[in-house]
């Protein structure tokens, strides 16, 4: 199966397709029963395996590990990796691509940000010349086979958004991202100057982008929307809630419902993860 040309075929389609971040192989079991692609966010990974903030402690052996535990386990799903920076330079860029390439990876989005790099959500964020990233980017595309390639800006001036996002439209990279996007308004400025190149958006909740439903970015024309942290966040309260309230009911589990998860429903979500319960994929078809 070629992971990276179904997913180019996704991305080709009419619509908004959307890609589910996961910050660990529990995150993944549950996103992969509700979608079909799934984002490898540098934000939830970085929280999840190091308990650390998304400002470069991410190794590059750690990302390639889970992805190949994660293409074990989802052997059907679109696996987009956010691989930051390419972990500095461009031969490390270059190598990490190439494996996960070989071990199933869908794609990846690699970065314009200089360390110390930052949440492309939060202030501070500095940038590589755009001579730099561009030899940088043309190294990458040049070891990937068929691997999608988002290549990202993290510009935050309005008019080196327009003049990096044109630049890199003009590369053989297949995505477009512009990281911390604004206003629609500046969805559309973007989407004026790339062209036919397909533009992805990232929800982050309490990020500087605006809420947008999938139907109003397929009317904006974007093609590929990443939610970042849906699940980080959500375990992160989840966790927090329960934990307060087996505290309030001095250590008494709250009592199992109909709607609750216990044992057994933990259990028939993860035997599904088994690679004997998985059934043969369907051969790639353009389109579908």
């Amino acid at each position: 199966m070629n992971h990276p040309n179904r997913l180019r075929a996704a991305i080709a389609e009419n619509g908004t397709t959307p890609l589910i971040g996961v910050f660990d192989m529990f995150s993944a079991s549950v996103a992969a029963q509700h979608y079909d692609g799934m984002f490898v966010s540098g934000f939830g990974f970085a929280a999840s395996h190091y308990g650390l903030p998304d400002i470069g402690f991410i190794a590059w052996p750690d990302i390639v590990a889970f992805v190949q535990r994660m293409r074990l386990a989802f052997p059907t799903h679109h696996l987009l990796v956010d691989i930051d920076d390419g972990y500095v330079d461009p031969e490390t860029a270059c190598h990490t691509v190439q494996h996960l390439e070989a071990i199933g990876a869908s794609g990846v989005i690699l970065e314009d940000q200089k360390r110390p790099r930052r949440c492309g959500h939060v202030d501070g964020k500095q940038i590589l010349p755009l001579t730099e990233y561009l030899e940088k980017l043309e190294l990458v595309l040049s070891a990937r086979r068929d691997l999608v390639v988002v290549a990202r800006t993290d510009a935050t001036e309005e008019g080196e958004i327009l003049r990096r996002a044109e630049a890199l439209a003009a590369s053989d990279a297949d995505v477009i991202l512009v990281d911390g996007v604004r206003s629609v308004e500046w969805i559309r400025k973007v989407r004026g100057v790339i062209g036919d190149k397909p533009l992805l958006f990232n929800q982050i909740a309490g990020g500087k982008s605006p809420r947008l439903s999938r139907s109003e970015l397929t009317e904006l024309g974007v093609d590929v929307a990443i939610y970042s942290t849906p699940c980080l966040f959500a375990a992160q309260s989840a966790m927090d809630e329960a934990l307060r309230r087996l505290k309030e009911d001095d250590g008494r589990l709250p009592e199992t419902t109909a709607s609750s998860v216990g044992v057994a429903e933990c259990l028939a979500l993860l035997e599904k993860n088994i690679s004997r319960h998985h059934r043969a994929p369907a051969p790639a078809v353009a389109g579908s």
